[in-house]
């Protein structure tokens, strides 16, 4: 599989992990957009972003949101924001479903 983010959670690319269990891994964004920027992936390859959420996999899910207020509350964000992008004409550049953790500065309200 050629997906950036399988390899990362195969130890085939360096990140800075910042959490790592048997379902998700969360990391510094490499390109952060904020003081705070941290990708939380799940493990397992979900191509398609949030369009290939599914009743099978939407406990991975409710977990990582678990995992994203654990890290904001790590990293001392009381206001935070919480995004996935679904497709590239949303924005998503990888092909695994990814929440981006932002915080840690006033965020703008435009949204694109």
């Amino acid at each position: 599989m050629d997906c950036i983010f399988c390899k990362i959670v195969a130890g085939d690319i360096p990140s800075t992990k910042v959490y790592e269990d048997d379902t998700v891994l969360a990391f510094r964004d490499i390109n952060p957009q904020a003081p705070t920027h941290i990708l939380v992936i799940p493990k397992e390859h979900i191509a398609n972003g949030a369009a290939d959420i599914t009743a099978d996999n939407a406990a991975v899910v409710g977990h990582i949101f678990e995992i994203i207020a654990k890290l904001a509350k790590e990293e001392g964000l009381s206001d935070f924001r919480v995004v996935t992008n679904n497709g590239e004409g949303a924005g998503q550049t990888v092909p695994h479903l990814h929440f981006h953790l932002l915080g840690g500065r006033t965020l703008g309200v435009e949204m694109g």
